[in-house]
Parts: C-alpha cells; structure tokens; sequence
C-alpha cells in the first residue's frame, strides 16, 4: 500500500531495503548437515546425491536451493579423471560362458557376485585391488588389496565374501576372462563352494558394468587429486571408502537406499 502511494515500485523497494547479515535457524543447521554430509562423502558428492541425502535426513529441499547452498558454501566436488584397466585374456586357460548376460537386477541376495581388479598409485608403486559385489545389493561384500595382481589376490577378496556371507550352492560367480579369474587353482575355489563361473565377452565391459561402475565411484569420488605416500595409505583409504560405500552412499539402483540398508530391508 505504501509503495502504490508513494509511487515506488516494488522491486525498487526490495533493492533499498537494507539486508540483513543474519541467518535464520533453519538455513544454518541445513548448511551445517550439508557440510557434515560433503566431508564424510570426502568432497565427492554432488547436488543430486547431496539433495537425496538431505531429504532422508528430514530437510523439505529441491535441487536448485541444494546447488545453491553449496555454491554459497564452497562446497566444489573435485574434478573427476578417467581411469584405464586392462585385463590378460591372453592365456590357454578355460573361458566360461557369459551366464549373467547383463542381468544386473536380483531378486534375492548371494545369488549373484560380480568381481574384477583394478589398480591405484601411490609414491611406492602400484597397488591392486580385487573386490566382489552382490548384485543384488551392490553391497562390497569381499576385497583384497596387495602390490601384485596375481591369483592369490582375487583369491583372498572371494574367501573374504565366503566367509562374510556363507553363499549357498549354485551361486552365480560372474568376473572377466583375466588370467587370474580363469586359472586352475582359482576355479578349484568356485567349484569347491559350488559356484557356478560366467565370464564377460572379450574386450566387453559392459558385461561387468556394476563392478566398473564401482571402482569408477571410488576413484572418482574418493581418489582423484589425493597423492597416496605409502601402500598402507591407500590401503586405510580404499578400507574407509568402502566403509561409506556400503553404509552411507545412495545408490539409484535400489531405491536411494545403502546397500546395507536395501539388505536390512528386504
């Protein structure tokens, strides 16, 4: 009323009066669970993941007010690298058919693993890591780390997974053709737990895409930019990575649930 007779336009009121420097209780304990939430991620999560995670914790929020929050708050993901892995399939050993044939969506758990290696540096030298996933929950449920890549890695990550899980017979063990997956002291194990071996196409990897798309989110969540001193470094960092992985990380596949979640409740 006063603007009409004063003859002042309402926007030029909005930009005269004086703004106030004072944040209101709301928008403080928002930004202080977003800053919370981006430093567990460790400064990997963006404004989608941000806003999901936000609204699981009780905050009414969209994604143009979360992009803007963290803008204000300096809250910038780190730039994010491609990674190359290379697998042997040069090798007389047996090559399994391809059983999985991309059916990535499980109904129940321990019916199928996916698994492969990948490699990170440190100022040591390389350091491999072996893990297997249940499809069902994208759930880590076994991993190895060591500076070789050879059987007794993968090794180690599956008997990890048997021992966590206690798999009953005729499970699903899906993986590459890499030397390591096709070798005879390797599918002795399988057979050994009555598992049954699928092997990806050659130079196809999209045929293992949800482990892919693991190591993907480690390196380029977690990873990049981060200079590793030692082997044990990374080794403590890949360990706490998949710590968040399993209980904190959403994951669009089941739900904007965690894999222990999802689990818990199936």
């Amino acid at each position: 009323m006063l603007c009409r007779v004063m003859g002042v336009s309402r926007s030029a009121y909005y930009d005269w009066e004086p703004k106030s420097d004072e944040i209101d209780s709301e928008k403080w304990h928002l930004t202080q669970k977003m800053k919370a939430l981006f430093d567990e991620s460790n400064d990997s999560l963006g404004s989608r993941q941000m806003m999901k995670q936000l609204r699981k914790e009780g905050f009414t929020i969209g994604r143009y007010r979360t992009r803007t929050l963290m803008r204000e708050g300096g809250l910038v993901v780190r730039r994010k690298k491609r990674f190359v892995v290379t697998t042997d399939s040069n090798h007389a050993d047996p090559i399994a058919d391809n059983l999985l044939d991309r059916q990535f969506i499980q109904t129940e758990k321990n019916k199928v693993w996916t698994t492969d290696i990948t490699y990170l540096w440190t100022m040591q030298g390389w350091v491999y890591l072996a893990v297997v996933l249940d499809l069902y929950s994208r759930r880590i449920v076994g991993w190895s780390m060591d500076e070789h890549m050879e059987t007794s890695l993968i090794k180690r990550a599956l008997n990890m997974a048997i021992n966590l899980r206690q798999p009953g017979e005729g499970l699903l063990h899906h993986s590459d053709r890499g030397s390591q997956y096709a070798s005879k002291a390797y599918r002795r194990l399988l057979a050994d737990n009555g598992m049954v071996c699928s092997m990806s196409r050659k130079g196809n990897c999209w045929d293992n895409a949800p482990t892919e798309r693991f190591f993907s989110s480690l390196k380029r969540e977690w990873v990049t930019g981060k200079i590793y001193p030692t082997k044990e470094s990374v080794v403590d960092d890949v360990n706490a990575y998949i710590a968040y992985y399993n209980s904190r990380r959403l994951h669009t596949t089941i739900g904007d649930m965690t894999p222990m979640e999802f689990e818990k409740c199936a």
